[in-house]
């Protein structure tokens, strides 16, 4: 029996299949939870085919959405499965619940740990490591549910950092009606739920900002067409400064800029390394 800890660095479903983690437990799962999705919230899926081209590919990506219930982590994860296991970052304390009962089923699945309000460079080399093998990590760069927690969402680089020691591209994921199963104060409703990936991108499509803000703004504008795609709107309709009042507002350096998207069928397929006589 591998413990949490061993099973954090394992291969979900990257390159590497030396040490890859059995999906017998995490299909059990995800199957229950995605066919209470089907009949309960008409679960689907769109632009499924962005993620599918990385299959195979020296590099995964860094998907980015926006948190505003627990419903967006199991949309997050049942998008890409089972073709593709998004590995998530969940903070440190999910792991202990019920005696790390909790921890070691979100494990089977692929999530690792972060501590929350820190630099936790761990995480990140854990992250930037996986990307390297091929795998997909999931970022709610905010930090925290939008309007569910004390603390105020704010944004930094910390997913576009990722991306660049993984050498990966970002890619948007609208989460339609994720936060209107349990409104806060009202009673739970059933809406039809439906995630939605946009376009990949490169990092060095944001090197006309300034070197120390490129990591920032690289999230920024994931996040706001993540939240543009929640919403069915244009990007420029998201009001990222009144979102987040205490972090740096790009809306001026991405006015009228056209952003490249980016072709994973442009990415070099994974060779494994000869073996050893």
């Amino acid at each position: 029996m591998k413990t949490i800890e061993q099973l954090w660095d394992m291969s979900v479903d990257g390159n590497d299949r030396s040490n890859r983690m059995s999906h017998f437990v995490g299909n059990i799962e995800s199957g229950v939870v995605m066919a209470i999705m089907k009949v309960l919230f008409r679960f689907s899926v769109k632009n499924k085919e962005v993620i599918l081209k990385f299959k195979g590919k020296k590099t995964g990506a860094v998907i980015l959405g926006p948190h505003k219930s627990y419903m967006d982590v199991v949309m997050m994860f049942l998008a890409s499965w089972p073709q593709r296991w998004t590995r998530l970052i969940a903070r440190e304390n999910l792991f202990t619940i019920a005696h790390g009962a909790l921890g070691f089923l979100i494990a089977r699945v692929g999530s690792f740990p972060v501590k929350r309000d820190s630099a936790d460079m761990s995480t990140v080399k854990r992250a930037a490591r996986f990307l390297k093998n091929g795998e997909l990590v999931g970022i709610f760069p905010e930090g925290t549910r939008r309007g569910r927690s004390k603390t105020e969402p704010s944004l930094h680089g910390g997913a576009a950092l990722i991306a660049r020691l993984g050498r990966a591209p970002l890619i948007p994921l609208g989460l339609v009606n994720a936060n209107e199963v349990k409104p806060k104060g009202k009673r739970l409703h059933f809406p039809k739920l439906t995630a939605i990936y946009g376009d990949p991108v490169e990092l060095s499509s944001f090197d006309f900002l300034p070197k120390e803000e490129r990591l920032d703004g690289a999230t920024w504008y994931v996040l706001r067409e993540a939240m543009a795609l929640s919403e069915g709107v244009a990007a420029d309709q998201i009001d990222m400064a009144a979102l987040f009042p205490e972090s740096k507002d790009f809306t001026a350096d991405f006015e009228g800029r056209n952003i490249p998207t980016f072709d994973p069928a442009t990415l070099p397929d994974y060779v494994a390394p000869a073996k050893k006589e």
